[in-house]
C-alpha cells in the first residue's frame, strides 16, 4: 500500500482529467426530444454495463436491488467474495449498534487509593480508559483539574495508564507493517488520545518548518513532545529547491525521523503520524495536566492496571458523546481507529473481553440476527485494512435493507457520507465526487479505497420521496487508480433513473468532464487528508 507523501496538495474539485481518462467517449444519451424510453429498467440496466466495460474496471461485484420488494434490478457477480475496504465500515457501525446501542457512551476515569476524609497526598494516581475513541487532550485536562479540584495536591508514587479495558494486541495481524507510521494504521488502546475535530486516535501532529539555509529544520512533536524521541536528519534547502521532505516512525520504534530537505522559502508540513503505546501518551499529558493545576507527580509515568485488590474512590470521569454523535466522523470520515475500538467494545460487551476475536464474533452473530446473510463474510478486523476481509455485493445490498426496520437506522443512515456537500460533517469522503450532478445531495454511501481495492455501497432515494433504491459496487483488482469515477457514474445514473436531476447530466455511460473529479489515488481520501 502507498504511504500518503506529506507534501501532497489536494486535486482540484473541478480536474476534469480523472474523469475524462476513466470513462470512455462513447455517449449513450437520448437526445432531447427522443420518445420516453419503453422500458426504463432494461436501458437503465444496459447503461450499467457500459459503465462497467470501462477498461480500469478488472473485477467488480455488483447489485442494485428495490429494498421495498426484493427485485434486483442490476446483478454482477453478485455472490463472489471481495476485498471490500472501508464498506467493510458498514458491517461494524450496524453490528456496534445493534449491540451497544445508539445512545451508548464511553468513560474514562481517575481513581486513587481510598482513604479517609480528602486526602491531599495519594500514593499512586490511575487514569483508567473505557474504549472512548473521541478523548481529547482539551478532556485530559480537565480530568486533571478535577482532581487538583478534589484535593489532591501531590502523587507520592506515579500516574499509571491503565488501558486493561481492551486486550494489548494492538495492531491487526495482517496489516501491512509499512503501514504503521501513518494514522490509518494507529495502535488500538482502550485508552487513547483523539486529535483534531476529526478525532483521529493514536496519533500526533509533526510539524516541520524550513530554517537558514543549510540548518536543520524546526521539528514540533505536537502533543507527543517528551514523549517520543526525534531524529532529525532534514536539511533546510535553498529557496526554490524542491520539497524532498519525509517523517517516518520506524516500525518498532517510538521515534519520529524527519530526513530529506525543506526550501528556506517552503511552507510548515503539518502530518499525523501515529505513536508507540497511545496509553502511555495519554498518561503522560495526563501527568503534564497535573503539575500545570497544581498536582505534584513525584514518580513518573507507566502503564499498568489498577490492583484487584485495591479500594479505590473515583476523583475524576469523563463521558463521551453518545455513539449515534461518534458514527459521524467515523463513517462520514472513514476513521479506522474508531472502527477497531467499536468492534473491541463489542468482545466486552457480548463476551466480557475486549478482544479481536469475540468482537468479531459478537459482531457476527449481531448481523445474522438482523437478518443479514453473514455466510460469504469474513470480518477479520473492523475498518476493511485487512485484506483477509471479505463480503459480497449481495451481503452488502442485504445489510442495506436489513438495518431499514432497525430503531437505530436513522444514526447509522445518516452518518454516511453525502455525495457533492462540501461540509466534512456531511459529506465526508463523497464531498469531492458528483457535486452538479443529479447525484448531489442525493446518495449517501461509504467509500473504501487502498491499492487494488474500492467500493461504493449506500442509498438513492426516491425523487418523490419513496424509498429509492440500494446498491453496491466493490472493485477488486484493478493495478492503476480506483475506479472512483466508475462508481460515480453508476450513482449518477440510478439517481437520474429516479427521477432526481442535475446540471451535469450522465451521457450513458460517462460522466460528462465538468463533473467534479472523485480522488483517484490508492487510499480513502479522508486518511490523505485531502478530503
Amino acid at each position: 500500500m502507498r504511504a500518503p507523501t506529506p507534501t501532497a496538495k489536494p486535486r482540484s474539485r473541478w480536474a476534469a482529467a480523472a474523469a475524462a481518462s476513466l470513462l470512455p467517449l462513447t455517449l449513450f444519451a437520448a437526445p432531447a426530444h427522443a420518445e420516453p424510453a419503453a422500458d426504463p429498467a432494461a436501458d437503465l440496466r444496459a447503461d450499467l454495463d457500459a459503465i462497467l466495460a470501462d477498461p480500469s474496471v478488472a473485477d467488480a461485484g455488483v447489485v442494485v436491488l428495490d429494498p421495498a420488494t426484493g427485485e434486483e434490478l442490476y446483478s454482477r457477480d453478485a455472490d463472489t467474495p471481495y476485498v471490500p475496504a472501508s464498506n467493510m465500515k458498514l458491517f461494524t457501525a450496524a453490528a456496534a449498534l445493534e449491540v451497544l446501542g445508539p445512545d451508548r457512551t464511553f468513560g474514562t476515569e481517575v481513581v486513587v487509593p481510598a482513604g479517609y476524609g480528602r486526602p491531599r497526598a495519594v500514593e499512586d494516581v490511575y487514569l483508567v480508559g473505557g474504549g472512548d475513541p473521541t478523548l481529547s487532550a482539551a478532556d485530559i485536562d480537565a480530568l486533571a483539574a478535577d482532581v487538583a479540584a478534589s484535593g489532591v495536591r501531590v502523587v507520592k508514587g506515579d500516574v499509571v495508564a491503565d488501558d486493561g479495558w481492551f486486550d494489548d494486541e494492538r495492531l491487526v495481524d495482517d496489516w501491512w507493517p509499512e503501514d504503521e507510521p501513518y494514522a490509518y494504521s494507529a495502535q488500538i488502546s482502550a485508552l487513547t488520545v483523539a486529535h483534531g475535530d476529526r478525532f483521529d486516535t493514536g496519533v500526533t501532529e509533526v510539524t516541520v518548518t524550513a530554517g537558514t539555509e543549510g540548518a536543520a529544520p524546526e521539528v514540533d512533536l505536537g502533543a507527543a513532545e517528551g514523549y517520543m524521541e526525534l531524529d532529525n536528519r532534514a536539511v533546510t534547502g535553498a529557496p526554490g529547491t524542491g520539497n524532498t521532505l519525509a517523517v517516518d516512525r520506524p516500525v518498532g520504534t517510538n521515534t519520529i525521523v524527519v530526513s530529506g530537505s525543506l526550501p528556506q522559502d517552503g511552507a510548515p508540513v503539518a502530518v499525523l503520524r501515529t505513536v508507540d503505546e497511545p496509553a502511555a501518551l495519554a498518561g503522560h499529558l495526563f501527568e503534564q495536566a497535573l503539575e500545570e493545576h497544581g498536582v505534584t507527580v513525584r514518580g513518573g509515568t507507566e502503564q499498568g492496571a489498577v490492583p484487584a485488590d485495591l479500594d479505590t474512590r473515583v476523583v475524576a470521569d469523563h463521558t463521551s458523546a453518545e455513539l449515534s454523535e461518534i458514527l459521524v466522523p467515523f463513517m462520514k470520515l472513514s476513521n479506522n481507529g474508531h472502527a477497531e475500538m467499536l468492534i473491541k467494545s463489542i468482545g466486552q460487551e457480548t463476551a466480557g473481553e475486549g478482544t479481536w476475536a469475540a468482537g468479531r464474533a459478537g459482531a457476527t452473530e449481531a448481523l445474522a440476527g438482523l437478518g443479514v446473510d453473514t455466510g460469504g463474510l469474513v470480518l477479520h478486523d473492523g475498518s476493511g485494512l485487512s485484506r483477509t476481509d471479505r463480503v459480497t455485493a449481495s451481503a452488502v445490498t442485504g445489510l442495506l435493507t436489513a438495518v431499514r426496520g432497525a430503531d437505530w437506522y436513522p444514526a447509522w443512515s445518516e452518518s454516511l457520507p453525502v455525495a457533492g456537500i462540501d461540509d466534512p460533517f456531511v459529506g465526508g469522503t463523497l464531498r469531492a465526487r458528483m457535486a452538479g450532478t443529479a447525484a448531489e445531495g442525493v446518495v449517501s454511501a461509504k467509500t473504501g479505497t487502498m491499492s487494488g481495492v474500492s467500493g461504493l455501497s449506500g442509498f438513492v432515494p426516491g425523487a418523490d420521496g419513496g424509498e429509492g433504491l440500494v446498491f453496491s459496487v466493490i472493485n477488486n483488482g484493478h493495478t492503476g487508480p480506483a475506479p472512483t469515477a466508475v462508481q460515480d457514474a453508476v450513482a449518477v445514473r440510478l439517481a437520474e433513473y429516479l427521477g432526481h436531476e442535475g446540471a451535469l447530466r450522465t451521457q450513458g455511460a460517462r460522466v460528462p468532464e465538468s463533473a467534479p473529479a472523485a480522488e483517484s489515488g490508492e487510499l480513502e481520501c479522508s486518511w490523505e487528508l485531502t478530503c
